[in-house]
């Protein structure tokens, strides 16, 4: 581990990381907040802050991919964070002078120029980081995720209600140009061995397609993918009723579970941290998918606090092991060259089925109950469960040659 903070790469892609956090949540909940005020808490304008955040990953995740493929990664991700940050300056001189809807092409932006950065990291990663070192660096990256999860709504409510949208929208663009100024200290961009093609945009894009379908572990970890989004979708919007109808509580009390869990996060990060190197990442996903189920079932069931809090504790704890499990997989199992493709095509497949289930959840609750919701989502991770055993015995993948150490 003290070799892995030593790494060059690693100590400036965390503290970029560390400022992209902070800038995210701190616009995210200022323009939450704001939208609210200015609408009088209307309800369609409230969910286009979600469809601005998550609709660039439909349109934008594979082409994104495909360019980070193409383009020099560290300097993808430099010019995302300038370019976001550029955005989000115009966006505070229009509020100043213009309209307050602009707020919406903030979040808007930056979402889709994330698109591009996030699969150049996952480059980065694979360049600069030992194969044997890769799970406990996302196991790192994870935590600062999962940190965030908990203060990151707790900083973006303090920084709106103390200083106002505007003094907010600056914060969000200083700490992005403070991630771009980061990532000026990782190594320079060198070649992969990737031979020089004059392929076209959209035959990348098929062979990309091609590539995840000829790999096993890819298509079995898409399929995984997809039913987490349906099992995710189900149940995310219905947190509120789990606590109104079946504990009997407040609406209010949802902020406790929501606590409890990113507790659980931070302290799984953390074990996973230390587990790294002696457990296998298809284990360590199958391991998460499991425990996850039986938490969604038996919060689902329960109307005791407690019980229903221990049990979005240990949900909370094992997604750590799920999305680092994922990660590493791909990063272990992709060639360096496909990695922003893999990427631009697995995403979607997550948080296209969650929104499909999403967008129904409320339908199917009425159909059925709020219980059988629960149980249904549980059901839903053990397919997918199902779809990586045959993934368990995996032999562990070997570094690239090239990659630095």
């Amino acid at each position: 581990m003290a070799n892995l903070f030593r790494n060059r790469f690693v100590q400036a892609i965390l503290l970029s990381e560390l400022f992209l956090q902070i800038g995210i949540w701190v616009r995210n909940f200022s323009v939450l907040l704001y939208v609210v005020e200015m609408t009088g808490g209307d309800a369609f304008a409230v969910s286009m802050v979600s469809v601005a955040e998550f609709a660039p990953i439909f349109i934008f995740s594979f082409i994104g991919g495909t360019f980070a493929d193409r383009w020099p990664p560290k300097r993808t991700m430099i010019w995302c964070d300038v370019l976001s940050a550029i955005s989000v300056f115009a966006v505070l001189f229009t509020l100043i002078f213009g309209s307050w809807k602009a707020v919406f092409f903030s979040i808007l932006f930056s979402a889709i120029l994330s698109q591009f950065s996030q699969p150049a990291g996952l480059k980065l990663f694979k360049m600069h980081v030992p194969a044997e070192q890769v799970q406990a660096g996302m196991s790192i990256y994870q935590t600062i995720f999962a940190v965030f999860m908990i203060f990151g709504p707790v900083l973006g409510t303090f920084v709106y209600q103390t200083f106002g949208i505007q003094v907010a929208i600056m914060i969000t663009g200083i700490a992005f140009l403070m991630s771009a100024v980061a990532l000026f200290f990782l190594p320079p961009d060198r070649d992969m061995g990737k031979e020089e093609t004059h392929s076209t945009l959209l035959q990348e894009m098929a062979a990309g397609i091609r590539y995840v379908l000829s790999k096993k572990v890819l298509t079995l970890l898409g399929a995984c993918f997809f039913a987490a989004g349906l099992a995710i979708g189900l149940i995310q919007p219905l947190g509120v009723f789990l606590v109104t109808e079946r504990l009997g509580l407040e609406k209010e009390y949802l902020q406790w579970l929501m606590t409890v869990s990113g507790i659980g996060m931070v302290l799984g990060g953390g074990l996973a941290m230390v587990f790294a190197k002696s457990v296998a990442p298809q284990k360590l996903l199958a391991f998460g998918m499991f425990v996850d189920a039986i938490c969604m079932a038996i919060s689902g069931i329960s109307t005791t606090p407690w019980l229903t809090l221990t049990a979005q504790f240990f949900s909370g704890l094992v997604l750590p092991c799920i999305q680092i499990g994922i990660n590493t997989m791909i990063l272990q199992n992709t060639e360096s060259q496909y990695i922003g493709r893999v990427n631009g095509i697995l995403s979607p497949l997550f948080t296209g089925a969650m929104v499909i289930t999403m967008s129904i959840a409320g339908l199917l609750k009425n159909l059925f109950s709020l219980v059988a919701m629960y149980e249904m989502a549980g059901i839903l991770f053990i397919v997918g469960l199902l779809f990586i055993l045959p993934l368990y015995r995996l032999p562990v993948a070997t570094q690239e040659p090239g990659t630095d150490s």
